[in-house]
């Protein structure tokens, strides 16, 4: 029942979202008009138009000018977890990326029965210190100076993945309510770590308004842009001048060897990095690490603690192994060549319909027509065991896009282009349910 001292637009709003959540209104459900929502509640339009706005600023709904108010995906990157597919039922997933080595069962198999061998594992089973044990840091330290990334191994703490990483980092540095700014298209997880510590997302030009900005210079997600030095420089330069600190994403940037110094090198003191071993060995390792200036460490080390601890002791042996005896390496050149093969069929079958990627990505962005919304071209390909993500699932409000993010990793190379064909054909067709049919209220 509603409280007395509830507004009412709150009542409308909570039944929606929780209709939106549960899967009552799936994504692309075309909602009533302003109108209709008011006269089907009894309240006055202002009040209806309030509904949707606070729906659109909690990423549930999007407002397209001329066409109407459209459920929002929350299935995948924007979800808990997402209505999958069983594996029997899929064709391909080109959610996620999960790179793969044919070799690594087989290196884990010996890293396994040596280290049991070396006598030291009660080493592994005591509790870690918060950021991981110095030999592990130096390891790590070491591996991201051929990244341009130069620090002391006090300066780096080990994390479970980089999706850890950027959430101890936005945690420590920003106060929940405050701003952060991001592109128009950013990377889910951080929006799900905005949620979760009740941050705001903007994607704005208004630096004065914002007091961090999450980056990705190096293979941007979804859109694979590299910065070139000149806007680092003018970025830092930027950052500077407003006192902002950056959280730079430096998660896929093993891809990219040639790239720029990243932000970090340019303005040490108020940049963290973040970043992961997780894409270059395997996804199940949670082998994430976080560089943090001398200014936020013990901020960042107390929330670390307090969030997971340490990474296992296992996980940052292994990691610490494959460093030092080359596997990172050889990985490292064995997904960079995996990747550009996989792009070089890509464009061959996509390249004409606007498909947009680095060379040496291992996922692009499929623009799609006006006259098709992303999230009925994904469902569409479910349909067909295909599993792409949505734009919603990037989008920052109010900003919109209808496009696909292909990851390529994941299916194997040599049917790989039977699946792009597939999306190719996607029917060209607006698939835009009505809400009012669904009996919610």
């Amino acid at each position: 029942m509603r409280s007395k001292n509830c507004p009412k637009y709150t009542t409308i709003a909570a039944g929606l979202a929780e209709a939106i959540r549960g899967g009552a209104l799936p994504a692309g459900t075309r909602l009533p008009t302003h109108r209709a929502l008011a006269r089907e509640h009894g309240v006055a339009v202002a009040t209806a138009s309030r509904v949707y706005a606070e729906l659109a600023a909690a990423g549930l709904v999007t407002g397209e000018t001329g066409r109407g108010t459209y459920v929002l995906d929350q299935s995948g990157h924007t979800g808990l977890e997402p209505r999958r597919l069983g594996r029997a039922e899929r064709v391909a997933d080109l959610t996620f990326n999960q790179p793969r080595a044919p070799f690594m069962a087989d290196l884990l198999r010996r890293a396994l029965r040596d280290l049991a061998g070396q006598g030291a594992l009660d080493d592994l089973l005591a509790q870690q210190p918060p950021g991981g044990r110095l030999a592990d840091r130096a390891a790590m330290a070491t591996y991201l100076l051929e990244r341009g990334v130069d620090v002391p191994p006090a300066n780096l703490l080990l994390t479970n993945g980089a999706q850890h990483a950027l959430d101890v980092a936005l945690g420590a540095v920003a106060a929940p309510g405050a701003l952060v700014g991001v592109d128009p298209l950013t990377y889910p997880g951080v929006k799900l770590i905005a949620e979760a510590r009740h941050l705001r997302l903007a994607a704005t030009r208004r630096l004065d308004r914002v007091s961090v900005l999450y980056v990705m210079p190096t293979l941007h997600n979804p859109l694979g842009h590299v910065l070139g030095l000149d806007d680092r420089i003018r970025l830092v330069a930027l950052a500077r001048r407003h006192d902002l600190l950056l959280v730079e994403d430096g998660t896929h940037a093993h891809l990219v060897p040639d790239a720029p110094p990243p932000l970090q090198a340019l303005a040490p003191e108020r940049t963290l990095y973040a970043g992961s071993l997780s894409k270059n060995l395997a996804t199940g390792l949670r082998a994430g690490y976080l560089v943090v200036p001398d200014a936020h460490l013990p901020a960042v080390t107390r929330l670390l603690r307090a969030s997971a601890w340490s990474t296992p002791g296992l996980t940052a042996a292994l990691a610490t192994r494959w460093i030092r005896d080359g596997t990172v390496a050889k990985l490292d050149d064995h997904h960079r060549a995996d990747a550009r093969r996989r792009q070089e069929i890509a464009f061959a079958e996509l390249g004409d319909l606007g498909y947009q990627a680095h060379p040496g990505s291992s996922f692009g962005w499929l623009p799609l027509p006006e006259e098709i919304r992303s999230d009925a071209a994904a469902a569409d390909l479910a349909a067909n065991g295909i599993l792409v993500s949505a734009s919603d699932a990037f989008a920052v409000p109010p900003f919109t896009a209808n496009g696909l993010r292909l990851a390529l990793a994941d299916p194997p190379i040599d049917e790989l282009a039977g699946v792009l064909r597939v999306i190719r054909a996607v029917p060209r067709r607006a698939t835009r349910p009505e809400a009012g049919n669904r009996g919610v209220r």
